[in-house]
């Protein structure tokens, strides 16, 4: 089976994908009990292990299951089985939900989604919508099957950009004593997170933004302010994310995220594009026909019917805004359109601010796993140029991402992204700065909870994950 997962988390040597040649290796504590009794393993037909007793006596015995909580707590591996790849990060689990709700089976859940623009774009491009159009169906059909909020991440975006943009400047300020500040190093994109933790540890986490992406921002608000306002506990919320990558179900299964005392993850589910078209399909149900619904406006950008987005690249626009900012609050200098320079290749674009023949700011975008080998390796030896780069595992970025929906026997894949490109840009760019609605949260909600606990919904920490050196797991 083809994985999923971006080339970044695919790579053998990284013991991150299994290959035919490879084998995951989970510790598992096994519970001896007293006895002198021997007994045997067969191998049914069906493929089932049974345990033969002495007496002759058969047991069947439980196949151990292994999540991406066990995949993020060694390095060990990432696989493509789907069995053993999440069985509660899909949308059948996001559909048992819905079904104990209707069913009254258990305690009523409040299920939120949180959908990406990204994710929104791609759907359009399949059903032949805006993206707006799409938005608004999207979110019909989602309550029409049970859910109560649907939410759009282009908001969370805005708090992480706001956080990129004050953390640049204060990292930049601190260069001279600190070696470590810059470059910045984006940390929206989860398969190029589990690759630096993983094969580049203290030498590169430094360097990498501790702003948390806009799908955690989102399980911060959902999870705690929304919450709060809506007199639940985050128990009592099940969230659900819609994202355009597959490497985004990592991300939302981090320890990082999870609230222990409420004993629940921020983000309980992600689901990616198409695996949204897969619903609608399943349901017999084409997007286009659907009857549009209102937004919901507590989190999500938009303005009348309209999604508003972000001006610069389809990863999130960080290199576009961080520039922006930086050149203004650093150097006062107004910049109303930025010049892309191509270098290696198209995903591979540098833009810099100059004056009086000195660079002033030199940034950079880093997409798919060559050039961040190239951006690694000179940063390594220290020989890296740049002040910030926009670091995405994807070739092409998060349009392009693995869970997008896939082009239909008439189209290449080229052009099928070109017009997600197109959608994607149609919607109408909003400031950062000038979104009130977030404005008012930093004040009303996130200045009232103190510095630190503040801190700790905005941002995050990353960790290195030491290579296995246990004898057992080597191919003899």
């Amino acid at each position: 089976m083809a994985s999923h997962f971006s080339g970044v988390l695919q790579l053998t040597d990284l013991d991150d994908f299994i290959t035919p040649s490879q084998e995951c290796v989970k510790p598992v504590k096994v519970e001896k009990k007293q006895g002198k009794s021997v007994a045997k393993i067969q191998i049914e037909d069906d493929g089932s292990y049974v345990q033969v007793n002495q007496d002759g006596g058969k047991q069947k015995l439980e196949r151990a299951k292994i999540t991406l909580n066990d995949c993020l707590a060694c390095s060990g591996c990432i696989t493509s089985a789907e069995s053993v790849l999440i069985t509660q990060q899909s949308h059948e689990e996001l559909l048992k939900v819905l079904r104990s709700n209707k069913n009254k089976e258990t305690e009523q859940k409040i299920v939120v989604v949180s959908v990406s623009p990204q994710s929104r774009a791609s759907l359009a491009a399949h059903y032949n919508l805006s993206s707006s159009e799409a938005g608004r169906k999207l979110t019909s059909f989602l309550k029409g099957i049970g859910v109560h909020h649907v939410f759009d991440t282009s908001f969370s975006r805005t708090f992480s950009l706001l956080e990129s943009q004050r953390e640049f400047v204060e990292r930049f300020s601190r260069r001279e004593q600190d070696s470590k500040a810059l470059p910045m190093l984006t940390s929206a994109c989860p398969g190029w997170i589990c690759y630096a933790e993983k094969t580049h540890g203290e030498y590169v986490l430094p360097y990498i933004s501790s702003t948390r992406s806009p799908q955690q921002m989102m399980g911060s608000l959902v999870k705690s302010y929304f919450a709060e306002q809506q007199g639940l506990s985050p128990q009592q919320i099940y969230h659900v994310a819609v994202m355009p990558c597959f490497d985004k179900k990592l991300e939302a299964s981090r320890s990082d995220f999870y609230l222990s005392e409420a004993e629940t993850r921020e983000v309980d589910c992600v689901i990616t594009s198409g695996e949204v078209q897969k619903m609608l399909e399943e349901q017999n149900v084409l997007l286009s026909d659907v009857e549009p619904a209102a937004l919901d406006t507590m989190f999500s950008s938009v303005c009348g019917d309209e999604f508003l987005s972000h001006a610069g690249s389809g990863s999130g626009g960080y290199l576009h805004h961080v520039f922006t900012y930086a050149a203004k609050q650093l150097f006062g200098e107004e910049v109303k359109e930025l010049s892309y320079k191509t270098l290696r290749n198209k995903d591979f674009q540098e833009v810099r601010l100059e004056k009086d023949g000195a660079v002033l700011l030199c940034f950079a975008s880093t997409y798919g796993f060559r050039n961040i080998q190239n951006l690694v390796q000179k940063l390594k030896r220290g020989k890296s140029p740049y002040h910030f780069v926009e670091v995405m595992a994807c070739p092409s970025g998060c349009l392009n991402g693995g869970g997008q929906v896939k082009p239909s026997s008439s189209q290449n894949q080229k052009d099928l992204l070109h017009q997600v490109q197109e959608l994607y840009m149609a919607e109408r760019p909003l400031l950062p700065e000038n979104d009130t609605r977030v404005a008012e949260l930093y004040e009303t909600w996130l200045r009232t909870l103190g510095e630190e606990r503040a801190k700790e919904l905005l941002h995050t920490k990353y960790h290195t994950v030491e290579k296995m050196s246990n004898g057992l797991t080597i191919k003899w």
